[in-house]
């Protein structure tokens, strides 16, 4: 059985035509699961605005002229805060390499019907930034002009508190900082709805892997991270069967082996860090492979390599998958 995934990529410094396009496209099934029964309550558009004027002022601008663009609906303006976000929980891994030129390397995994299959480069502030869009204006991971890359994880613990969903954290941290000093300063000051992980490094091969919870800050100098907490899984169950404990085991190893990029890329394209088990909410959608130093990345699937840059014009590939 094959799946079928695709990318599209767009350049726009300043959402236009093509952001409301992807709103167009994507908001009836964001609607959907936004104001989903069982949840929890969602906040009100000054709860949600406020939150992000107090912790992530920079960001408020466009998300006014985001709201302007979509006629002022209040479901829109709201879920754009960012702020008490449904509960999602992607799989993954991911792994800074720094044996010849620095990479970010990940692998995003998760069900693709959840999955916006949007590469958007932007100019929102004073940085470029290219990376995989999710929740219309958040990153799953991406990288800016001054050679920062982060991706994220989720972190393995169950439950969910006040604060924001990790892409818009993602998306911030790109606008706003240049090196993984200040992103790991930024973030530290950030309530963040849910566990994840967030894997960062730059153009100085400076890296870090920040684990992000309700209440919990904790960063080390780790450069990978599946979907766990660093050494001790908070839910066991939960690492067994998506393999968190044996795709870190064999992340560590490829570190071991001073394997250059390239390499650990193509490692990325098969088990245990490739998965197949779309149904299941665990496939592979893609592997993504930063480059700070040249401001490449290269979307990778077994037998073919998609790279864009900041400024790449508009185009969409299309890959069928194996799947189990």
């Amino acid at each position: 059985m094959m799946q079928s995934i695709a990318l599209n990529s767009f350049h726009e410094d300043r959402p236009g035509p093509r952001w409301r396009q992807l709103y167009d496209a994507t908001w009836p099934a964001y609607r959907s699961w936004y104001l989903k029964p069982g949840t929890g309550r969602r906040p009100t558009v000054s709860e949600g605005e406020d939150a992000l004027l107090r912790h992530m002022p920079e960001l408020h601008p466009m998300w006014q002229h985001l709201v302007s663009m979509t006629g002022r609906d209040s479901t829109t303006a709201s879920m754009l805060t960012g702020w008490n976000m449904p509960a999602f929980a992607p799989a993954c891994s991911q792994v800074v390499i720094n044996t010849g030129e620095r990479a970010l390397i990940r692998n995003y995994d998760y069900h693709p019907d959840l999955f916006e299959q949007v590469v958007m480069s932007t100019r929102l502030t004073d940085r470029e930034v290219v990376g995989t869009s999710d929740c219309l204006w958040g990153l799953l991971d991406g990288m800016n002009s001054d050679g920062l890359a982060i991706s994220l994880t989720f972190g393995g613990a169950r439950g969910s508190g006040n604060g924001f969903g990790i892409p818009l954290v993602v998306r911030y941290l790109l606008e706003v900082a240049g090196t993984v000093e200040d992103a790991v300063a930024a973030v530290s000051r950030i309530p963040v709805a849910m566990s994840y992980n967030l894997t960062m490094t730059d153009r100085t091969g400076d890296y870090r892997t920040v684990y992000l919870a309700p209440g919990v800050f904790e960063q080390r100098d780790c450069p990978l991270a599946t979907n766990h907490r660093f050494d001790e899984p908070e839910d066991p169950a939960h690492a067994r069967r998506y393999r968190s404990l044996e795709r870190q085991a064999h992340l560590r190893k490829l570190l071991a082996d001073q394997l250059p990029p390239d390499e650990v890329a193509d490692e990325f394209l098969r088990p245990p860090l490739r998965s197949p088990y779309y149904a299941n909410g665990f496939g592979t959608l893609y592997t993504a492979d930063y480059r700070p130093d040249s401001g490449e990345v290269h979307y990778r699937w077994p037998g073919t390599t998609w790279s864009r840059r900041f400024t790449s014009t508009d185009a969409e590939i299309r890959r069928d998958a194996q799947a189990a």
